[in-house]
């Protein structure tokens, strides 16, 4: 009897199973009870099979049914329109690979179509779009163009070539309900060719992809500012500061070499870092009264870092604000510069930024565990005493600092010329050099910013006059309203005199006279006043002089009185901003009376 070692063929494919086959015992009884068992086994593989293959279709099935039930469960309560949108494209675009992405500062196919990098056109079938025309105004009132209208795109379809690949795209932008915040897609579909890669991997997909995204990393003109929990490319701040030089700033030379030497040569010598065993980051803090030379002396680094053979991109922290708490704001910059390096990472107004809350969370991203090799942060602040002892005196976190005091006479003297250079081709002002050290003097406890006010405004009272032709001016000294005394001392602006009023007869004598009169004398605060200065005879009619002299006098009785405010506020940081030295001061005479 042949053992039936195959069976009918069906549609249940069944695996070869290694089986042992027993000798065929010559007993009738045996051999049909052989035959059964093998029936049996045959059977119980058959059965095997068929459970796998069963299961096997119900996962798919399962899959079938899972992804079924997320778009119902998008569909009315929840909806996701990402999804609806895919399988809508799927539907009605068969041939094309299709692949989602959100539109992002770094992914933004439409910013690099406007650079230059591709071509991009919508469309032009206005049944079918979804867009608002808007009219965008100048930028500013001064700005004399007419401004330009622009399409706010909630849908549309564009076709897009690059790099000899073409492009169906499709824009979606809606309202997201629980943050109110807009979600941009972009449906990029490339037609289906043989031995393409599988939906969502596409490869001349991915490489556009890679390309904008290679482009989007990068700064174009612009500078990353950290606001509001969140890291945007302000293209206005570079517009401030692309201009700034180092031949702009005056301070004094070596503390200036100095600070350029530090800042570039971080930068310079990574190699140097590595072979010593160094870690590679630095931190500078800049400090002093305000108006002498700190964020003009930042927009220099930034601009002077953006002109190397290979940019060091900066990052401008303004706030620490955020919904998810200032430790979040903290997280995120530290991640971005870790990403961004090397990269320069401001933290304007320092001790202002880093309260007590968040102190040991900063600190610990400053100098903790995680690597911050090719960062160098630099901290600004006009009160270094407020700082932490932990920030400001531990080495290793911020390394050096530099002191910006008030200017001394030499800085005054080369910031005079800086503003003469200017106006050497301008006919209307008559800026002698000789007048560099005199105003100099004259202006002696000024800072950069007041100085900076003191030019701005005696030059533009000169285009006044000239542009009303008024070749005189009214000038007004201080002792116009004086009254002079009888000995030549002007008494009644600086001394206030009261008398007490007792009955006494001046001819009697000396001896009987009753006791003299009480005199209350009440002296004003002391008054900063221009220093005496010589002046060579050719310059005391020059009218540029002549209203640096009025203008110095006017800015001093307003420091003064800035500094009288500040002391009644209490706020004695503050008074010493606007303090003058005490060699400004002079003693006003006060007369003797019998």
């Amino acid at each position: 009897m042949l053992l039936p070692r195959a069976l009918p063929p069906t549609h249940i494919k069944i695996r070869v199973i290694p089986y042992k086959y027993p000798t065929i015992s010559p007993h009738p009884l045996k051999r049909s009870l052989q035959v059964f068992l093998f029936i049996i086994y045959i059977l119980n593989t058959i059965m095997a099979e068929m459970e796998l293959f069963t299961s096997q279709e119900a996962a798919k099935q399962s899959l079938v049914d899972v992804y079924g039930g997320v778009k119902d469960h998008f569909d009315g309560h929840r909806s996701s329109t990402e999804l609806y949108v895919l399988e809508l494209l799927r539907k009605i675009h068969p041939e094309f690979y299709i692949v989602c992405t959100t539109r992002s500062q770094e992914l933004d196919l439409h910013s690099f179509a406007a650079a230059g990098h591709a071509k991009i056109s919508r469309d032009d079938n206005e049944d079918v779009n979804d867009m608002t025309r808007c009219y965008m105004g100048p930028s500013s009132r001064m700005d004399p163009g007419p401004g330009r209208l622009i399409n706010k795109c909630r849908f549309a379809r564009f076709r897009c070539e690059w790099n000899c690949f073409e492009f169906l795209t499709y824009a979606v932008e809606y309202l997201e309900p629980c943050f109110h915040s807009r979600i941009k897609l972009d449906f990029i579909l490339s037609p289906r060719l043989p031995g393409s890669t599988k939906e969502g991997e596409n490869s001349s997909i991915d490489k556009l992809l890679m390309a904008i995204g290679k482009w989007g990393n990068q700064l174009h003109d612009e500078i990353y500012v950290f606001d509001e929990s969140q890291w945007i490319k302000d293209k206005e701040l570079w517009n401030s500061v692309k201009g700034s030089s180092w031949d702009d700033v005056i301070l004094d030379p070596t503390m200036k070499e100095n600070l350029i030497k530090d800042v570039q040569g971080f930068f310079d010598n990574k190699q140097l870092y590595k072979d010593l065993a160094v870690p590679w980051k630095r931190g500078v803090i800049l400090h002093g009264v305000p108006g002498n030379g700190k964020t003009i002396s930042i927009k220099a680094l930034i601009n002077s870092l953006h002109l190397r053979p290979e940019p060091i991109p900066s990052l401008y922290v303004k706030n620490f604000d955020s919904c998810s708490g200032e430790k979040y704001s903290i997280n995120q910059i530290f991640q971005k510069a870790r990403k961004m390096a090397p990269c320069l990472l401001i933290f304007e107004d320092l001790d202002s930024l880093v309260q007590d809350e968040t102190r040991s969370y900063f600190l610990n991203e400053v100098d903790g565990l995680e690597s911050n090799d090719g960062i160098l942060m630099i901290g600004s602040t006009n009160h270094l005493d407020k700082l932490d002892p932990a920030i400001s005196k531990r080495p290793s976190r911020f390394d050096r600092k530099y002191n910006f005091k008030l200017p001394g006479e030499a800085e005054r003297i080369a910031y005079c010329h800086f503003w003469r250079n200017k106006l050497l081709d301008n006919n209307m002002i008559d800026f002698p050099e000789d007048l560099c050290p005199i105003i100099a003097k004259i202006t002696d406890g000024f800072s950069f910013a007041y100085l900076k006010e003191l030019f701005v405004i005696v030059l533009l009272t000169i285009a006044r006059a000239k542009t009303e032709e008024k070749m005189e001016m009214e000038m007004t000294t201080a002792g116009k309203s004086k009254v002079p005394s009888e000995d030549g001392n002007s008494t009644d602006e600086h001394v206030v005199v009261e008398y007490v009023d007792v009955n006494s007869d001046t001819t009697k004598d000396s001896d009987t006279a009753t006791e003299p009169p009480t005199v209350h004398v009440t002296t004003p605060k002391q008054k900063s006043r221009i220093p005496e200065i010589h002046v060579k005879e050719g310059l005391k009619h020059n009218l540029l002089l002549k209203i640096f002299m009025e203008q110095v006098s006017v800015l001093l009785d307003e420091m003064d009185n800035t500094s009288d405010e500040e002391k009644n506020s209490g706020d004695k940081s503050q008074m010493y901003r606007m303090q003058m030295p005490i060699r400004m001061a002079q003693a006003i005479p006060v007369s003797n009376y019998d």
